[in-house]
């Protein structure tokens, strides 16, 4: 009986942990959009890697990387190669990949997405009006977004005040000028 107890009130732990921990987890993988670079496809609250079909490069979003064959091995760096001098990022396809290391199996992406080759009709973040997209520091509306958010925190201050006194007063009830008690009948 004793064992039985035992094994229900560990089941009954282990599912009162998981839930609050799972629920963390999920919200710090899932949204990125703040460092989603601005020639990213909008759409996408969480992106790992995109995969660049036109020059068969890929992007690590988290390391601000660009990954990329030379002489039969895969480089990393923060720049694309000269070769692609020539390559728009924002207009180029972009393919959203959440997955780890997705270049390892390269020969799948480039046999599954070729025909994404010279396409051009993914609008960038940098071009999208919706405001999610503003928290990302080099879109061309951050500066305003963050206008309007310390106006909005601001009023928010007030508002809590304002609603202290009212509260102050309420306490209080209501007084004149010299602290006597107002009748509301009067």
């Amino acid at each position: 009986m004793r064992r039985v107890y035992f094994t229900i009130v560990a089941a009954g732990l282990l599912v009162l942990l998981a839930a609050p921990l799972k629920a963390q987890v999920r919200f710090n993988l899932n949204v990125n959009i703040s460092s989603q670079p601005v020639w990213g496809p909008v759409g996408y609250d969480r992106v790992q890697y995109y995969y660049l079909p036109d020059i068969d490069a890929y992007y690590y979003v988290p390391q601000h990387q660009f990954i990329y064959q030379e002489r039969g091995r895969w480089i990393t760096s923060r720049y694309l190669p000269s070769r692609y001098r020539d390559y728009n990022l924002y207009s180029g396809y972009k393919v959203v990949i959440n997955e780890d290391k997705p270049y390892l199996h390269d020969r799948e992406y480039r046999q599954k997405y070729s025909s994404y080759r010279d396409r051009h009709d993914q609008q960038p973040i940098r071009d999208s009006r919706d405001p999610r997209y503003f928290v990302n520091k080099n879109h061309p509306e951050h500066g305003n977004w963050m206008k309007q958010q310390k106006h909005d925190n601001r009023q928010g201050k007030e508002q809590g005040k304002s609603n202290k006194h009212d509260k102050k007063d309420k306490r209080h009830g209501n007084r004149d000028n010299q602290g006597r008690h107002l009748d509301p009948q009067q």
